[in-house]
C-alpha cells in the first residue's frame, strides 16, 4: 500500500511536468495532498496514535481542499485556462524531469535511513522537491509557480513523515503552518497582480514602471 501511494505522488509530479491546463495541474496538487494525507498514516502502522491520525486528515482537507479551493478562486478572478509558452517546453520538461527521477534514486541509495517502510520514501521526496522548483522556474504563469510552491513543499512533508521520528508532528505541523501562512500570502500577492497589472503571467512584471 506504501509503495502504491508513492507512485501515485511520482506520477502527479510526471503529469504536472507535461501539463498546460491550469484547472488540471490544480486538481493533480489536491489529488497528491490526499495521497500525502494518506501516507502520514500508513507509512507509520507501527506507531500511529489517534493524534496521528486526526494529523493525517487535517492535512488532507488541507493540501486537498482549502489551498486547492484559494487557487481556485484565484484563477476564477484572472480568468486564465492554460500555461502559455512556458521558459522550457513540455517534453523537455519531461525529459529533465525523468533525469531527476534518476538522480533522485541515486540520492536515495546514497542516503540510507534506518526505519524506513519502503526504498521510496526518499527518492519519491527528493523528486517532489525538484518537480515543484522546476515548475517555480520554468513557468510564467503565478499561480503555475504557486502550484510549484506547494509541490516542493509536498516534497519536504514526505520527507518528514517517516524519517522524523523524535516529535515528528511537532515537525509537520510546524511546515504545514509556514505552507499555509506562505499560501494566503501568494493569494494576496496574486490579487493585487492581476489587480494592477490585469494579468497573472510574471513576465508582465517586467514592465513595471514607477
Amino acid at each position: 500500500m506504501t509503495n502504491t501511494l508513492l507512485i501515485l505522488i511520482l506520477l502527479t509530479n510526471l503529469r504536472l511536468l507535461i501539463s498546460s491546463r491550469i484547472h488540471a495541474c490544480v486538481r493533480w496538487v489536491a489529488a497528491q495532498g490526499i495521497l500525502l494525507g494518506l501516507l502520514a498514516v500508513v507509512g507509520r502502522q507501527a506507531d500511529i496514535t489517534l493524534l496521528g491520525i486526526l494529523f493525517a486528515l487535517f492535512t488532507a482537507a488541507i493540501k486537498g481542499w482549502v489551498f486547492p479551493w484559494l487557487i481556485f478562486r484565484a484563477i476564477r478572478e484572472s480568468e486564465i485556462r492554460r500555461e502559455m509558452e512556458p521558459y522550457v517546453g513540455y517534453n523537455l520538461s519531461l525529459a529533465i524531469g525523468l533525469a531527476a527521477l534518476g538522480v533522485s534514486f541515486w540520492l536515495g541509495r546514497r542516503l540510507p535511513l534506518p526505519g524506513l517502510p519502503g526504498p521510496l520514501f526518499v527518492p519519491v521526496a527528493f523528486f517532489s522537491m525538484f518537480a515543484g522548483l522546476f515548475l517555480i522556474v520554468s513557468r510564467k504563469q503565478a499561480v503555475t509557480q504557486a502550484l510549484g510552491y506547494l509541490v516542493m513543499e509536498n516534497g519536504i512533508y514526505l520527507f518528514g513523515v517517516v524519517a522524523v521520528r523524535d516529535e515528528p508532528l511537532l515537525v509537520e505541523l510546524g511546515v504545514l503552518l509556514d505552507l499555509l501562512v506562505a499560501v494566503f500570502v501568494m493569494g494576496i500577492t496574486m490579487f493585487h497582480i492581476q489587480r494592477d497589472v490585469e494579468s497573472l503571467d510574471a513576465n508582465q512584471l517586467t514592465q513595471l514602471r514607477d
